[in-house]
């Protein structure tokens, strides 16, 4: 449904994404009223443009990097995505639809002891949560993996990860939604969003509409959208770029990792290697994204390290997305304190991975059911002062 005059509703989902389109599926499944207003189409941005990995782990770079007092506060967030994973297995026959889904396993590869030591300890943390992780040494990984350089010293996987096709994934969401009978409304950018009454008013340029409840599904500019309400959460937008090769000869299936720098290579279905892990692009003058060179090739020549068949592939395509990042990696999710009827339901960096859960529970939440978790350590209380918490 493109642009026209947006009605009333009882839940405003703002964002058009995966957690947006999820969230209203999971909503209007159960008849609630719900209308999702996109500023530009549904999958735009980084739902649609990232590389389809289906991730479980605590992510090693900053497990390395920043340290286990971190990961500590990241690990609770684990219980989510494992519970994602269980969402992601049942939607293609929930949705009807081929969303070339797969578990491979995620695989991580280390080039040498040290490397090793660090594996082992995240693997220790994400075990005590209940993630199913097991040690490979270097023969483990020859006999696993033979498409992986043969002087590693060994890794660990992860059954639980695994891979989803991004271009089909929350167009069958957002499909399913509106055949449930949820609005979805493309073109129309929320410009502010006031409190009025026991709802909320917000203004767009096709008319306003009126909600009892509000659902913020915005990605990386959920920041902004939290800003009209005079809400500052520090959700940033990073520019992010990955690349994909011709088809190759099948490689196993799992979704690989590099301790020795920051990766993730993965073969779709049509045989192609999905190239990425985070590596920055560039956004020019004009705020226009562009692919950044540097980065290109120093994500390629860590893929060709790990994977040596990726130096007889040629480059297709590589193209930039923003994804949305905070500090601490960990959830922003619920309902926020001091603002009633204002829900959050953002995963930074691991949003594609996360998105049916994130859009269940914030369903769940708005139709009065227990989610089933903890959601005290993901409050957007973190970013408020007292006045506000109360």
């Amino acid at each position: 449904m493109a642009a026209g005059t947006p009605r009333d509703t009882d839940i405003l989902v703002i964002g058009g994404g995966i957690a947006g389109c999820a969230t209203a599926y999971y909503l209007a499944r159960e008849g609630a009223d719900v209308l999702v207003l996109e500023r530009d189409e549904i999958n735009a941005h980084a739902s649609g443009s990232n590389s389809g990995s289906l991730h479980a782990q605590i992510p090693y770079e900053p497990f390395d990097e920043i340290g286990e007092d971190w990961a500590a506060v990241f690990a609770p967030s684990l219980r989510l995505l494992r519970a994602s994973m269980a969402l992601w297995r049942a939607l293609p026959a929930e949705l009807g639809a081929d969303l070339e889904v797969s578990f491979g396993g995620g695989l991580i590869a280390a080039e040498n002891e040290a490397q090793m030591r660090v594996v082992e300890r995240k693997a220790a943390l994400e075990r005590a949560h209940g993630l199913d992780v097991e040690m490979l040494s270097a023969a483990d990984l020859r006999r696993m993996a033979p498409y992986l350089a043969d002087d590693l010293a060994g890794g660990a996987i992860c059954a639980t990860e695994g891979k989803a096709n991004p271009l089909l994934a929350t167009p069958a969401l957002a499909r399913a939604a509106r055949a449930y009978g949820a609005r979805i409304q493309t073109g129309i950018a929320v410009t502010s969003l006031a409190r009025e009454g026991t709802g909320f008013r917000a203004a767009t340029a096709q008319g306003a509409v009126r909600a009892r409840r509000v659902v913020n599904a915005a990605g990386a500019e959920a920041s902004g959208v939290s800003r009209l309400l005079g809400l500052d959460v520090p959700i940033e937008g990073f520019a992010i770029q990955t690349s994909v090769t011709e088809t190759a000869a099948p490689m196993g299936g799992h979704l690989v990792y590099f301790a020795g720098g920051r990766l993730t290579l993965k073969q779709a279905k049509n045989g192609s290697l999905l190239i990425g892990g985070g590596w920055p692009a560039t956004r020019d003058g004009a705020g226009c994204l562009r692919v950044n060179w540097a980065s290109l090739i120093a994500n390629l020549a860590l893929a060709r390290r790990l994977v040596p068949e990726v130096a007889r592939l040629k480059l297709v395509r590589t193209w930039p997305a923003t994804v949305n990042g905070t500090a601490d990696w960990k959830p922003v999710l619920g309902e926020v304190p001091g603002i009633p009827g204002f829900y959050m339901t953002v995963f930074p960096w691991l949003g594609f991975s996360a998105g049916p859960i994130v859009a269940r529970v914030t369903a769940d939440l708005l139709l009065g059911r227990d989610p089933g978790f903890d959601l005290a350590p993901f409050s957007a209380a973190r970013y408020l002062g007292d006045a506000k918490r109360g």
